[in-house]
């Protein structure tokens, strides 16, 4: 009976070290980066960084610093965003429409339609940060497309 090839093994895998046998051409262009299978060479291709907060190994894809929702909310903790938000126009803007309604009541001024929800506030000069109340007026959106449009 004949007995079986078997080649032995002249290196290993670069990641699981298990013994394996490549051409030596081939161990030489690899520069003994040599793998025993597809998965072993898919997890030396993996880019791996530390969590910012516990250390543990996350992909480093999508600019990700942290490994969960836990560890983000932590690295958080501390950040004021926005202190008493000084540059919200949205809230100062609302709160100047609020005033205005109160003070001239719920029409536009120019045509005296009624509906306080769609009225807008139009700086007379033009100049956003005049809110003088002399300088505003409260005009429905027909009567502010007239005045800057036509």
């Amino acid at each position: 009976m004949v007995e079986q090839y078997k080649r032995k093994s002249n290196t290993k895998c670069f990641v699981c070290k298990k013994p394996i046998y490549r051409r030596p051409s081939e161990i030489e262009k690899t520069k003994g980066h040599v793998f025993c299978s597809a998965s072993c060479y898919g997890i030396s291709c993996r880019k791996e960084t530390p969590c910012i907060v516990c250390g543990k190994q996350i992909l480093s894809g999508f600019n990700k610093k942290t490994c969960s929702r836990s560890c983000s909310n932590k690295n958080r903790v501390g950040i004021n965003y926005k202190i008493g938000r000084p540059m919200d126009k949205l809230v100062s803007l609302r709160s100047l429409k609020l005033r205005l309604l109160g003070i001239r009541g719920k029409k536009c001024e120019r045509c005296t339609y009624n509906k306080g929800e769609v009225l807008q506030v139009h700086h007379k000069n033009r100049n956003r940060n005049d809110n003088s109340l002399e300088n505003l007026e409260l005009i429905c959106p027909n009567c502010h497309y007239e005045e800057h449009y036509l």
